[in-house]
């Protein structure tokens, strides 16, 4: 049985320029610039794999810019895991699969905080294994 969905909930008040100052000081960029290159590339990775609701959800709790950057990419048929998403990432950006895993926590754990935690389990059972642990959320398994 798939869980009640939340409303989505109005933008937040939350500049984009806002948003990518807490990335920038979670990810410890030197730059805006920096952080803003990191926070596009992860935010398309993303919509990559998002569909449905959630996505429609998560679009709705970001600022308007990082909301089109996200939308913007047409969702792949299959969903990578959480490490094939690292490592598409790093080819995308031509970075190592380490940078590519940094920047990644530090959009996320940003993206997680404007989704809240209702969102943030609804995205989470969306998405294959490997993806907790990149929002900065422990992976739980059962176990067999």
């Amino acid at each position: 049985m798939r869980p009640l969905r939340e409303p989505a909930t109005a933008r937040p008040g939350m500049t984009f320029h806002q948003m990518l100052e807490r990335i920038r000081y979670e990810g410890a960029y030197p730059t805006r610039e920096r952080a803003e290159d990191v926070t596009r590339a992860v935010l398309g990775a993303l919509g990559r794999q998002l569909s449905g609701d959630e996505r429609v959800d998560l679009a709705a709790c970001l600022p308007s810019e990082a909301a089109l950057v996200f939308t913007s990419q047409i969702p792949d048929l299959q969903p990578l895991t959480g490490w094939g998403f690292v490592k598409d990432l790093a080819t995308r950006t031509g970075s190592t699969p380490a940078v590519a895993r940094w920047d990644t926590g530090a959009v996320l754990a940003v993206l997680g905080r404007l989704a809240g935690p209702g969102l943030l389990d609804r995205i989470l059972a969306q998405l294959p294994s490997g993806y907790a642990l990149l929002f900065v959320r422990a992976e739980l398994t059962q176990a067999a």
